[in-house]
Parts: structure tokens; sequence; C-alpha cells
């Protein structure tokens, strides 16, 4: 996968956004052992518990050499200020 999937995936596991700024292009293969505490309820890609979160933020920098930092920065978000149901279909 490539960096940019993987840090994807690293924000639904640790529930917050992860950027990738590592500049690697391409794909690559990654082997990281980890447990989560399947306090998600048990899926691959439900947040973690902020116990679980921190060994896997120790996992990653350990086996794959990588370091998540967490800092400030503009992201896009959506916001919806109102929402009206459709009109019923009138009948000819």
């Amino acid at each position: 996968m490539s960096t940019s999937d993987m840090a994807s995936h690293f924000s639904r596991q640790l529930g917050t956004v992860v950027v990738d700024k590592t500049g690697l292009a391409g794909s690559y293969d990654f082997n990281l052992n980890w447990t989560s505490d399947a306090s998600g309820g048990g899926t691959f890609d439900a947040p973690v518990s902020a116990a679980s979160a921190a060994s896997l933020l120790a996992a990653i920098q350990e086996q794959l050499g990588l370091k998540l930092e967490p800092q400030k920065g503009p992201m896009q978000v959506l916001i919806i200020d109102h929402a009206e149901r459709p009109a019923e279909p009138t009948q000819n």
C-alpha cells in the first residue's frame, strides 16, 4: 500500500486525522505486529482506546521507523446549516 493509504488507515484506527508527510511515492509492503484491545467492537478499522492508541503509536515508530507528530493545521470540513425532507411527489 502507499504511505497515504497507510495514513488513512491509521486515521480510522486512531480516530483522528493522520496526514502523510513522508513524500514517498509508490507502494510498499508493511509488516506491523500489534494487538488492539478491541474496544472498537473488534473491527479492524474502528477507533481504539487511548491506551491501545499509545501502543499502536509505539509499534509504528519501533517497527516501521515512522513517527506520528501532533500538529495543528487547516483541514477541509463540510458544514450543513439546513436540511429538509423532500416534498412528497404529487399524483396526476
